[in-house]
């Protein structure tokens, strides 16, 4: 059998060309689509072969077959291979997807009329440089070629590839690389924090110019005192905003000492000035340095946006200074004070500062909410929680045209065989052609055929969506989550929310920390569980891939964290996503601090929005396991009681769900 890519090509452009590339496909059987599994893997190891790529010519993903040969070989495709190949699968994902591949090996060997001929527009950078270069190439570099470069050169603040060199080369050359427009790249530049682009953006520029400019891109790399003797204009107090901001991310308290001087020598302005001091004070108190109170009320309240205002109110809380922690909830615009968790803290607010009879009709509005806060203030008011499901009656006819929809069909067909990023592209192009009712639909779709995301990435463009619940909180190996959770004493609505927030029911989800599996486990702690629970099923990390393995360690760390924290979910939460070194730091902060205010007051913005997250999580998978629930205010403490919460939808309720 040949290994060779020219033969192979031809042989696969041949078999594709004898099966006509139908416009309808059955879905493929299990050992069909092992089949187109290990034949990609194969073709893209460089072991394509022809003989049973020919067998699998009529499966709807085998599109993707071809471009796995392709791409392997791109760098001697030929141009007729390459456009019979768009020519097969034109409008099609695999077609787009091949393009940009193609289309940087056709510029890496200056075909430029090829490129030309073949061109889409797209975000990628180095491919419009190489549509600008072959434009140069081919004499089309008109008016309005200069005016593509120039604003391609003036929008970037950050490094260009290097294919763009030669398209500014070109510019200068013919003298529309004014200094203007270097100058307009090097405070793109400074505002992204990026000396070294302003250094090259500066290259060309007169001596004095460029010696001001090196100077300007060392002052945002380290402020110095040279910036004092700075000429007194817009740009340099423009340059000296950018560098104290970037220097106050890194050292509040050396920014704070030096703003002054700069601010007298250049002249900043009191917005310029506030910037300043809005990223002292957020870099202070992000980790409530004792100057977090002093420095957040030296920024002017101009300059205050939604993100200041809550570090404001966590400053107070931390400090355990209710009447504070009230008025900075009253400073917030009316829209974020709207939301439910800063409504749900106002009435707490309330409560604390002895105001309970105010704090009612505030709970109440908060209780009208399905989320993490929503249930702790129905909890409060001892009502039924708020959960208005939507599952809509749609036809058997409509939803069976969406399964049947080409890219569809394909899209379920390579998630099965393992490749995400492929059923993704052709995902997304079902759905630009979709409308809303489709739409939903295909998210039925790809759950039956195990793919959960979807409804996640998928639905919430309409209101309504969000009550989705039956889409959005999906159910899958429920016997095994119930069983881990009866063998280790833990509320199998917990387990299920976890899975929900770790991997959305995707059993082969993997962590850019490597995090492995239904619930993200590491392999470290994957395998030192699995001993010390004599899990015998345990083979080594790609053991973490099988769904009941995952469940089973998953769940024993929970119970062993949970021994670790007193009993107490929301600390153990907090510790299986964050870990013990800042779980023990945050303990040790503000220790008897009540739940909801320890949650609120976690430094660290993702471990604080997933504890709040798995939690409420955990209420709503309640109530898809048993139609009711534990009240959440016992449930965050590790108190698996007798009484149940019940649920009930009303005009008011809220349509929004964590």
């Amino acid at each position: 059998m040949t290994r060779h890519s020219r033969p192979a090509l031809s042989l696969l452009a041949a078999a594709a060309l004898s099966c006509a590339a139908p416009s309808g496909f059955a879905q493929s059987s299990d050992a069909q689509r092992a089949q187109l599994k290990t034949a990609i893997a194969d073709a893209e190891r460089g072991q394509f072969n022809a003989v049973q790529a020919g067998t699998l010519s009529r499966n709807p993903a085998y599109g993707w077959l071809e471009y796995a040969n392709l791409r392997r070989n791109i760098e001697t495709v030929s141009n007729d291979q390459a456009q019979a190949f768009l020519k097969r699968y034109d409008g099609q994902a695999v077609a787009t997807t091949f393009r940009s591949v193609w289309l940087p090996a056709v510029a890496r060997r200056q075909d430029w009329s090829t490129l030309l001929a073949n061109w889409a527009p797209t975000e990628n950078v180095g491919l419009r440089c190489a549509q600008l270069t072959a434009q140069q190439a081919t004499g089309k570099a008109d008016a309005q070629w200069t005016s593509a470069a120039q604003d391609l050169w003036r929008k970037a603040g950050k490094s260009l590839p290097d294919g763009c060199d030669a398209v500014f080369a070109v510019l200068q050359a013919q003298g529309g690389m004014t200094d203007a427009l270097r100058w307009e790249r090097v405070d793109a530049a400074a505002d992204a924090g990026q000396p070294a682009v302003m250094r090259s953006a500066a290259r060309g520029l007169p001596a004095a110019d460029l010696a001001l400019a090196t100077d300007y891109a060392a002052f945002v790399d380290a402020p110095s005192a040279k910036a004092l003797n700075w000429p007194r204009n817009e740009r340099s107090r423009r340059i000296a905003t950018d560098g104290l901001q970037k220097l106050a991310k890194a050292n509040p308290d050396a920014t704070e000492q030096q703003l002054p001087q700069y601010a007298q020598a250049l002249g900043l302005s009191a917005d310029q000035q506030a910037q300043v001091r809005y990223q002292i004070a957020l870099w202070t108190v992000a980790s409530y340095l004792p100057d977090s109170a002093r420095r957040l009320n030296a920024v002017p309240d101009s300059a205050y946006d939604e993100r200041l205002h809550e570090w404001r109110v966590r400053e107070a809380m931390s400090r355990g200074d209710w009447p504070a922690t009230l008025a900075a909830i009253r400073k917030m615009g009316p829209t974020q004070r709207a939301d439910s968790r800063w409504t749900y803290f106002e009435a707490r607010m309330l409560e604390k500062t002895g105001q309970a009879a105010q704090a009612k009709p505030v709970f109440a509005r908060a209780a009208s909410s399905p989320t993490f806060h929503g249930f702790l203030a129905a909890d409060k008011l001892e009502q039924p929680y708020m959960l208005c499901p939507w599952k809509p009656n749609d036809s058997a006819s409509a939803r069976a045209a969406v399964a049947r929809d080409p890219a569809i069909v394909r899209a379920m067909e390579l998630y099965r065989i393992d490749r995400a990023s492929w059923a993704t592209a052709e995902w997304n192009s079902a759905l630009a052609k979709f409308d809303d009712t489709q739409r939903r639909l295909a998210v039925e779709v790809a759950q039956e055929n195990g793919w959960f995301d979807r409804a996640v990435f998928s639905l919430g463009k309409q209101p309504d969506e969000q009550r989705l619940y039956h889409l959005r909180f999906p159910l899958h190996h429920d016997g095994s989550i119930r069983r881990e959770a009866a063998r280790n004493a833990i509320d199998p609505a917990w387990v299920a929310a976890e899975i929900r927030a770790e991997s959305i029911f995707s059993p082969n989800a993997r962590s850019p920390a490597n995090a492995m599996g239904l619930m993200q486990v590491l392999p470290t702690t994957g395998a030192a569980v699995a001993k010390n629970i004599g899990l015998t099923s345990y083979g080594g990390a790609a053991s973490l891939y099988d769904p009941d393995t995952n469940i089973a360690i998953g769940t024993a760390y929970l119970r062993q964290l949970m021994n670790k924290y007193d009993g107490l979910p929301y600390v153990t939460i907090a510790a299986y996503n964050a870990g013990p070194t800042p779980t023990a730091r945050w303990q040790t902060q503000r220790p008897g601090f009540d739940p909801d205010l320890w949650i609120e007051t976690i430094s660290y913005k993702e471990t604080r929005e997933y504890v709040a997250r798995v939690l409420a999580f955990s209420v709503i998978y309640d109530w898809r396991l048993n139609g009711d629930a534990l009240p959440l205010s016992d449930r965050l403490m590790g108190k698996l009681v007798d009484t149940r919460k019940k649920f009930t939808c009303t005009a008011a309720a809220g349509a929004k769900a964590d």
